[in-house]
């Protein structure tokens, strides 16, 4: 029998998230990691056997037990294993699947989870029994503003807002139909995580909970927790 997660974190994975690659800025996302934090907070809450990790790029793989990323790309030394030790030979998880686990860690989750790309989600969740939560991991625009990395682009925010309602109002169907040719001209890095979500609970009766909305970077950041009933 499918799973349909229980409940779903949504989290953006910018690298200034983890203080030791903000330094002297960590004060700046504060805010934003306690929203990321409240986020995964509820979706642990519903005590599930395993949490799947969902980001990145379609066709990216999947990540668990031995496998492990780093952030030494943002000036720091540092290792972040995805399941237990990183082995010898393990894969190397994508920037969102490695701020992912470090949500986890910081959450106090040592239990199962397995990391996954958007196009497996459907895939992954039918082979398994639950209870089953899911964090789904990517950024909104990245061209809120003129110094952001794509530039300015007058579409990016209405684009971002109308994630943001979807997540608030929990709307499985609004997530789903996000136009992901349009997502990738925005740059907006987490369309293919959400649509995947969107997809996976089709039907279902969702309460959300949108704990922030912000682009300090000219990247949007967008927080949020889903229940599923």
């Amino acid at each position: 029998m499918s799973s349909v997660p229980a409940a779903v974190a949504f989290c953006p994975c910018p690298p200034l998230l983890v203080p030791a690659v903000a330094g002297r800025a960590a004060a700046d996302t504060a805010v934003l990691r306690a929203a990321c934090a409240a986020a995964v907070d509820a979706a642990l809450a519903t005590r599930p056997e395993v949490v799947v990790v969902v980001g990145g790029e379609d066709g990216c793989g999947r990540f668990g037990d031995g496998d492990g990323g780093d952030l030494r790309g943002y000036g720091v030394d540092l290792d972040v294993p995805f399941a237990g030790r990183v082995r010898a030979g393990g894969r190397r998880t994508p920037l969102a699947h490695t701020i992912g686990a470090w949500l986890l860690h910081e959450a106090g989750y040592a239990g199962p989870r397995l990391g996954v790309g958007p196009d497996d989600l459907a895939d992954t969740l039918g082979a398994l029994p639950g209870p089953v939560a899911v964090l789904a991991v990517g950024d909104g625009s990245a061209r809120r503003s003129p110094k952001a990395p794509g530039h300015l682009d007058p579409a990016a925010q209405p684009f971002d807002d109308a994630v943001a309602v979807a997540l608030a109002a929990g709307e499985p169907g609004a997530l789903a139909a996000l136009d992901p040719a349009e997502g990738a001209r925005l740059l907006a890095a987490g369309v293919p995580a959400w649509r995947a979500v969107g997809a996976a609970l089709a039907g279902r009766e969702v309460r959300g909970r949108l704990h922030a909305h912000e682009a300090p970077f000219g990247v949007g950041y967008l927080v949020a927790d889903w229940s599923v009933r």
